[in-house]
């Protein structure tokens, strides 16, 4: 008997309640991630006043929550490849909410900064893990738009964390900024219905009963008795050596620079915009509403550019992403009038943030179903180098005194950088797909 291909069902789906519940249960996960990250860059100026750090200082405290991340990615990201997704979404999402959680007691730059490093491993391991698993369900034809979609809660838990700042800290200190964290983590349970195993991961394993339940809320075809099959040019093993095989190098070491590039800037700016626009005479309720414009773009941005992209091909709406934000993050630092700075600023989110979410889509794109995490987990880990630096070269930048604009035309610059990565991938990407068609035509 003709096996199924379950590849050819779940591009060929009509979208239905499946892939609304795995949206919004991956959302509402990345909406708590967001808000863990953007979190320290809310209750930054009160550490700084109750700690007495220097700028460096607080720089280097926001790079243990960055070291985790990396770590995460790396370590959580093959996992999901290994014992299936959900148990890593699962595992990740109960470590780093646990972790935000008591760092609300503590009373030391050093306890502080370990409490971030777990939330850090939760964190970076998400992330992978829940972009793997909406693109290997969504249908081909919205693909991108639907990838968007989900992680646009990535913004709004940015957006949340700035705006629960503004009420919370006046009223009640930082600390009630990481004990909020405890209704997220009672939720977990009933979040954690609408999501599925990832299929692939399931009839590489050999459940195939458990398989076809899922696949039959997608298409009837399912439920005949035909064995369940996944049929890829390059199934591959979940190593990292794959990501470099089968034309792939090029494309791997671009995306690499890309994510390095954009989430220095997401980083930079997300924990030190409310402490630059202090410096410039701002109060810090104005400065936390520059950081909710921030995430709001990145939230529009990515929803606008998944939209675009599975209209124009995700890599040119990356490039052109790339160089607004470049130039809107450069205009920062002259003397705007206050509505064009908050527009400047929401664009500058949607081209960082709003980007971040559409590299993670480009990448769930390049690779095949059994190194997806993998490629994902890496390509998030060599991007937390990025995030390490950006707070790190923001605390420096401060320290020496320079102009705003100076400040802000650093910051631009590995936007344009990741123009020409971008480049690159579309280059490999092209080979990528020539030698796939002459795979499956073989």
């Amino acid at each position: 008997m003709q096996g199924i291909d379950v590849s050819r069902l779940v591009d060929e789906a009509r979208f239905g309640n499946l892939h609304l519940k795995i949206v919004i249960a991956c959302a509402l996960l990345l909406i708590v991630d967001g808000y863990d990250v953007f979190i320290y860059g809310v209750v930054l100026p009160k550490l700084m006043e109750q700690w007495q750090l220097t700028a460096p200082q607080a720089g280097s405290l926001a790079s243990w929550a960055l070291f985790g991340m990396m770590s995460g990615a790396l370590l959580f990201g093959p996992m999901g490849d290994r014992i299936g997704r959900k148990k890593c979404i699962t595992l990740c999402f109960t470590l780093f909410s646990a972790a935000t959680f008591l760092n609300g007691f503590v009373t030391t730059p050093t306890m502080f900064g370990v409490l971030r490093f777990a939330a850090g491993l939760g964190c970076g391991g998400l992330m992978p893990n829940a972009v793997a698993l909406t693109n290997e369900y969504a249908p081909k034809r919205m693909r991108s738009t639907l990838v968007a979609l989900m992680f646009s809660g990535y913004a709004v838990g940015g957006m949340v964390a700035a705006g629960l700042g503004i009420w919370l800290l006046p009223r009640f200190g930082w600390q009630a900024m990481f004990l909020a964290a405890a209704v997220p983590l009672a939720l977990l349970p009933l979040i954690l219905r609408g999501l599925p195993e990832s299929v692939g991961f399931l009839v590489r394993k050999g459940e195939q009963d458990k398989a076809r339940t899922i696949l039959r809320q997608l298409s009837p075809e399912a439920a005949s008795g035909a064995p369940l099959v996944l049929r890829e040019a390059d199934a591959g093993r979940a190593s990292v050596s794959e990501l470099f095989r089968h034309d792939r190098t090029l494309g791997t070491l671009s995306m690499w620079l890309c994510f390095f590039c954009c989430l220095l800037m997401v980083y930079a700016l997300g924990s030190w915009l409310p402490q630059l626009m202090r410096s410039a005479g701002y109060s810090l309720g104005s400065s936390l509403s520059f950081l909710l414009a921030l995430n709001f773009g990145g939230m529009f941005g990515a929803i606008m550019g998944g939209r675009l992209a599975d209209r124009f091909g995700l890599p040119r709406v990356v490039m052109a992403y790339f160089a607004l934000g470049a130039l809107c993050i450069a205009l920062l630092g002259l003397n705007s009038a206050m509505p064009v700075l908050y527009l400047l600023i929401f664009i500058a989110g949607a081209g960082t943030t709003g980007t971040q979410i559409l590299l993670y889509a480009s990448v769930a794109e390049f690779y095949s179903l059994s190194v997806r995490s993998t490629g994902l987990g890496w390509a998030s880990g060599m991007g937390r180098v990025g995030a390490i630096v950006g707070p790190m070269l923001g605390g420096l930048l401060l320290a020496a005194e320079l102009p705003m604009a100076l400040n802000f035309l650093a910051f631009s610059i590995p936007g344009l950088v990741s123009v020409l990565a971008t480049a690159l991938y579309m280059v490999s990407r092209r080979q990528q797909r020539s030698r796939e068609a002459y795979a499956l035509a073989a």
